[in-house]
């Protein structure tokens, strides 16, 4: 019996029915031009919502700076507010909350996405190993960005509160603050990308300075209650990574835990970049167990979680909530299916990212199938 994940759970003023959470995933299923949540977006997510249950949008990017992949959805326009809140419609018509996480990718973006092909922003001028996707989907080599000047750090502050000040017109419960996955919050938070020597850069407490300012100023429009932050101790997404984590996200960690926010959301590292390609890093940490001792708040892990998984952790006390990311693309009634122990739909890989439909809103509910069977 999986009775802690079906068990209810208080996230802020939010009452879940369960512990099966939806995690942020990245589709690139957009209308354009734009980048705009369209009627299949909304069908997506209302096909997996459930009562009581909390989905976390996939990333949406906070101006068109923050943009950083072709065709995802941002938060930044009033056509994108319209078309979020015919998705927060759809969620809210099955009885379940929806949380929009707030993204902006930094260096991990592209000139073909960026106001008159400039370069991508970043804390410094430090290119990342990999590809990027450009504005027609194709990978190149990432750019060389260019480090944001201190005069516009302010202004960047702003859009991320503006952005959660739209999200809250489009009709969220919530936001939650991508931190994670060697993005722009990322990029500041860690040494090998933050080679600054002001008052964002170097000491630990600098580093985390931008994190904190967005947080301070996200809540004053959401209250903190409703604010959620992701993090990525130990990843390497995004050519991501840092000489010492446990100094680094203990301190980050213990300074969130002063704010009273709605929930911290951890990935752990075995699965980073799982994404981009089947992962199961080996001899890593559990992050929900080294970082839950200097979290008093509510802890929602991703990561490779299977049903049994999920539940032995919510059980040994390492997290309250568990989210699920490939599981929720090809299960649009996961929970159901996790309560009922039904067999799982497998996803198919080479659907995740762009297109329509197919591998996105024709996944077989398990009523679905049992008609089928009939």
């Amino acid at each position: 019996m999986l009775t802690n994940l079906f068990s209810p759970l208080a996230i802020g003023p939010h009452e879940l029915a369960h512990r099966v959470v939806m995690a942020p995933l990245t589709r690139m299923r957009a209308s354009q031009p734009g980048n705009i949540p369209s009627a299949l977006n909304a069908e997506y997510y209302g096909q997996r919502a459930t009562k009581g249950g909390l989905i976390i949008s996939e990333g949406s990017p906070v101006s068109l700076v923050g943009q950083g992949m072709p065709a995802t959805p941002g938060i930044h326009t009033p056509e994108q507010i319209e078309g979020w809140q015919a998705v927060t419609d759809a969620v809210h018509s099955k009885g379940g909350k929806i949380f929009l996480q707030l993204w902006h990718v930094g260096r991990i973006s592209h000139s073909s996405h960026q106001p008159d092909g400039a370069l991508p922003i970043a804390p410094s001028a430090i290119a990342a190993r990999g590809q990027a996707f450009t504005a027609s989907f194709e990978r190149v080599p990432f750019e060389t960005p260019q480090a944001i000047d201190i005069d516009l750090i302010s202004l960047l502050i702003d859009i991320y509160a503006q952005a959660a000040a739209n999200a809250k017109q489009a009709g969220f419960d919530g936001v939650e603050i991508h931190g994670a996955n060697g993005y722009l919050i990322e990029q500041f938070l860690q040494a090998r990308t933050n080679q600054r020597t002001d008052q964002y850069g170097g000491s630990i407490e600098n580093r985390t300075r931008l994190l904190l300012e967005v947080v301070e100023a996200v809540s004053k429009i959401w209250g903190s209650e409703r604010v959620g932050v992701r993090l990525s101790p130990f990843g390497i997404a995004n050519d991501s990574g840092e000489d010492d984590p446990l100094r680094l996200y203990g301190h980050v960690i213990r300074e969130l835990n002063r704010l009273h926010l709605g929930y911290l959301h951890l990935i752990e590292p075995r699965a980073s970049g799982a994404g981009q390609a089947e992962v199961d890093h080996k001899n890593v940490p559990s992050a929900a167990e080294l970082f839950r001792p200097a979290w008093s708040g509510k802890l929602i892990v991703a990561g490779n979680f299977r049903p049994d998984t999920a539940e032995a952790a919510l059980a040994a006390g390492h997290a309250d909530a568990i989210a699920f990311g490939r599981l929720f693309i090809a299960n649009p009634d996961l929970p159901e299916r996790i309560r009922r122990g039904a067999a799982l739909n497998p996803y198919h890989r080479p659907t995740f990212y762009g297109g329509g439909a197919e591998g996105y809103t024709d996944y077989p509910s398990l009523d679905d199938a049992m008609e089928a069977a009939e």
